[in-house]
This record gives structure tokens, C-alpha cells and sequence, in this order.
């Protein structure tokens, strides 16, 4: 096995050497909207036809790389500066995972085969009443025959303006008891109804999204699991979020993140300080224990019902504090920064930008207080936190 890894890894070194673009921060630095969906679709392609573009899919549905080979290929292409797959994200990710566990053969037919030819898709689950409280939705499905007609709104929809398909959460029976009355649904984007509208943010970044939806109708073939059981298909997706993501995002961490700050100590000056010594180690030995972490995860070798949310929230306070010390260290000039390469990873160098978008795992996906919540009662077998008022 050592053998086979070490030629496996010798292969992706040699595959990154040729395939990454030397200059692709640079070129997607500032870019316009098409220019970026064009370069994430093209480098999706590329990563797809060499076979590394979702290894974590089932060798069926084109991957059946084992967990070791995984780390291997998400380490080197950290290591090489690889450009990360921000468009196709919730695609590979969550939309697969979830038609891997509870998609019906024709959807899993339909959209996995899609999502390998560049079909893009949102999560289309929060929204402005209903956050980390997601079973407290309002979005509607009324049945109508063999469909379903679907008013309200959704926000904080990640790439939702490029997006043709949506993983959507729905209310299908107001009188039930908050979670057991929401389904599942495949929506298409193009579908009369669906406005999108961008979010601007302080950055000048538009990553996020509201989408309206007036009496949009969604075919009954497309509703995820049973009619009113959409919750429990829901924590196939957040499982995704929480668990198998973290895989990749661990080993980028690892050998982007951590490899960017010693480069920013190391220009400040202040490498061999004393105390930036000992937070260094201390972000290495973190980020260590995450690799284990998501290895047992993913390799099944950790069961208990609060393991993913154990990862989501080691990862997202780690990167949150190994961004901030980032800031810190680059000083006044890192905070002039006023732009990142857009298809870079949470970490990419531009330390004050990296350290607002951290905040995008703290709270998003269940937020910490949520994630401590699952631990406390699911992990740990504490009592149940007392409802609000």
C-alpha cells in the first residue's frame, strides 16, 4: 500500500506540474462574472478528465478513490497552488451526496452524469426568518396535481446567480410540527418564478444571493424522499457539509493556510520570535488533530451522532484563528489589500479579506453555538438545551 500511494502521489506531483495555472491568481484577481464561471467550469473539466474531480464519488458514478488516495491528491494540489473548485462546490458535495443517499435511480441518472459536464448547483435551505432555526421556514409547496407550486424566499444562496439546479427546502404541511412538515425538492433555475438577486457585500464581493420564488412549479418526480420527510434527507446534506467536505478543506488548510502564514512571519520579520514560533506550532499541532479527525470521519472509524459537528467546528474556529493571527501579522499593509483571487480557497494569502470570509464556517451550515448544541446533547448526552420563549 505505502508503495502504491508513494507511485499515486508521484503521479499527481507530475500531473499538477503540467495541468495548474502558474498565473491563474493573477487572472482571477478582480475578474468579471463570466470570466470567472469560464475558468471554474474549464478547470473542472481539467481535473475531470485526469480523474481527480470527485474522487469521493462511488467508482460507479466515476471515483472509488480510497480515503488515502484522497488526502494524497487534495494535499498536492494544496501544495502546488491548485485553483480550488469554488462553482462546483455544492455540486460534487452536497447535491451528490444527497441523491447518493436519497435520490431516487432517475435522478441520480439525471444529475450526477450533469454535474460531471459542469451542471451548477445552489443550496436553496436558509432563509430571512430561518437561519440557524432552520425547521422555522416558510417557504411553501403546494401539491397541484403532479406538481408542486412554491412561494418565498431564500438567502444566503453561495453562487446562486450561476446556478441550474437547487437543492430546496419547502414547507408541504403548514400544520405539522416544524420539522415534520418540510420536503425535499430538485428545483430547475430556469423555471418561471425564480428571481435571483445578488448580495453585495462590504467587500464588493456578490458571492451571496436572495433568491424570490412566485408559484414556481416543480415537477413531483423532482421532490428528495418521502412527501413532509424532507428533514431528514436535509441531514444527508448537512452531513456532506459538516463531514466529507472537510476532507479537502483539511489538507488545503495544511498545505495553503499554514504554508501562506509562515511566508507572511517569514516577510514580517518575525519568524523566529518566540511567541509566533509557539502559535505556529500550536496551529500545526491543530491542524494535525483535523487531519485525524476527518480521516476516522470519512474512513468510518468515528460513528458517534456529533463526530461531523465536532469537525465543523474544529475547522471553522482553526481557520478563523489562523486567518486573524494572519492579519495581525501582516500589519497595515496586508490591510490594504482590497482583493483576492476569486477562485481561491478561504485562505488565500490577502489576510484581513481571509479573515471576514472565515466567518463563512462559523456561522453558515449551523452555526457553532448550533454545532456545540449537537455535541452537548447528541455527543455527550447532556440534557436538552430548554426552548426559547
Amino acid at each position: 500500500m505505502t508503495e502504491d500511494i508513494d507511485a499515486f502521489r508521484e503521479h499527481v506531483r507530475r500531473w499538477c506540474a503540467e495541468h495548474v495555472p502558474t498565473d491563474w491568481r493573477a487572472a482571477q484577481t478582480g475578474v468579471s462574472d463570466d470570466e470567472y464561471v469560464r475558468f471554474q467550469k474549464s478547470w473542472f473539466a481539467e481535473l475531470h478528465s485526469a480523474g481527480f474531480a470527485v474522487p469521493h464519488w462511488p467508482p460507479e458514478w466515476g471515483g472509488g478513490m480510497s480515503v488515502a488516495e484522497q488526502i494524497v491528491l487534495y494535499s498536492e494540489l494544496a501544495a502546488h497552488d491548485a485553483p480550488r473548485l469554488v462553482l462546483a462546490f455544492v455540486g460534487i458535495h452536497h447535491a451528490a451526496s444527497t441523491l447518493l443517499a436519497a435520490g431516487t435511480e432517475d435522478q441520480r441518472r439525471r444529475h450526477l452524469p450533469a454535474i460531471l459536464d459542469g451542471e451548477i448547483w445552489v443550496q436553496g435551505f436558509s432563509e430571512p426568518e430561518a437561519g440557524s432555526d432552520l425547521a422555522a421556514l416558510r417557504t411553501t409547496a403546494r401539491r397541484a396535481g403532479d406538481e408542486f407550486v412554491v412561494n418565498g424566499q431564500k438567502v444566503w444562496a453561495s453562487g446562486g446567480l450561476h446556478a441550474d439546479w437547487c437543492l430546496l427546502l419547502a414547507r408541504t404541511d403548514p400544520d405539522a410540527k416544524k420539522r415534520h412538515g418540510i420536503s425535499y425538492f430538485l428545483m430547475d433555475m430556469t423555471s418561471p418564478g425564480i428571481e435571483v438577486r445578488p448580495i453585495r457585500q462590504a467587500t464588493g464581493e456578490s458571492h451571496f444571493c436572495e433568491v424570490f420564488l412566485n408559484d414556481v412549479r416543480i415537477p413531483a418526480a423532482n421532490l428528495v424522499g418521502p412527501e413532509n420527510k424532507g428533514w431528514q434527507v436535509a441531514q444527508e446534506t448537512l452531513g456532506a457539509e459538516r463531514g466529507m467536505t472537510m476532507l479537502e478543506l483539511a489538507e488545503r488548510l495544511g498545505n495553503a493556510g499554514f504554508r501562506w502564514l509562515v511566508a507572511e512571519c517569514e516577510r514580517a520579520g518575525v519568524l523566529t520570535d518566540s511567541l509566533v514560533a509557539d502559535r505556529l506550532a500550536q496551529f500545526e499541532i491543530e491542524i494535525t488533530g483535523l487531519r485525524g479527525l476527518c480521516r476516522e470521519l470519512v474512513e468510518g472509524r468515528s460513528d458517534g451522532p456529533a463526530d461531523a459537528s465536532v469537525v465543523k467546528l474544529f475547522y471553522s474556529e482553526l481557520l478563523q484563528r489562523l486567518t486573524d493571527f494572519g492579519a495581525e501579522i501582516s500589519g497595515l499593509a496586508g490591510h490594504t489589500v482590497l482583493a483576492k483571487p476569486i477562485s481561491s480557497g478561504w485562505e488565500s494569502g490577502a489576510w484581513v479579506l481571509d479573515f471576514i470570509g472565515s466567518w463563512e464556517w462559523t456561522i453558515p451550515g449551523g452555526a457553532s453555538e448550533i454545532q456545540r448544541t449537537i455535541i452537548g446533547e447528541r455527543g455527550l448526552g447532556l440534557p436538552r438545551e430548554p426552548a426559547g420563549a
